[in-house]
């Protein structure tokens, strides 16, 4: 069992998922960082001077000058301002993703466009792709000379 769970350990799929993983969730920091550091403070200098972090209702009714002053005296808060900051966060990173992901697409749609044009011929009498190999042409049936199939 250990030699199995080893072979499997080491095989490069688990080996790059982790390290996806490991630079998923440092990518997240990053975003994080972004979020609360960068952007949040413009929009709330643009709002006028609202510190998203320190947006929460307190449920016991009291008035807290702060998010952390609430969670000292113990209170119970809905941190609306801190959900804005994580919907953000989240936003940024779906949109990175997209982009990652719509340029991997690209490169293999590309790739798939380069092996089938290599792979097959238009038919001379139906103007349809057919197999580079082919001598009859599946759709009207005509046969290919042998002088089609060697261009």
């Amino acid at each position: 069992m250990l030699k199995d769970f080893k072979e499997f350990a080491v095989k490069g799929n688990v080996i790059d998922l982790a390290v996806g993983v490991i630079v998923g969730g440092a990518f997240g920091k990053i975003v994080t960082s972004i979020v609360n550091d960068m952007i949040m403070p413009v929009i709330g200098l643009l709002i006028g001077k609202v510190d998203f972090t320190n947006l929460f209702i307190s449920l016991d009714g009291t008035k807290y000058l702060s998010l952390a002053a609430a969670k000292e005296a113990g209170a119970a808060t809905l941190n609306y301002g801190v959900f804005i900051n994580t919907v953000i966060e989240f936003l940024i990173i779906s949109f990175s993703i997209f982009i990652v992901i719509r340029q991997l697409n690209k490169f293999n749609k590309k790739e798939t466009e380069e092996e089938s044009k290599a792979s097959t011929k238009t038919c001379p009498y139906c103007y349809t792709e057919i197999n580079l190999k082919a001598t009859r042409c599946p759709n009207c049936t005509s046969e290919i000379s042998e002088q089609l199939s060697e261009q």
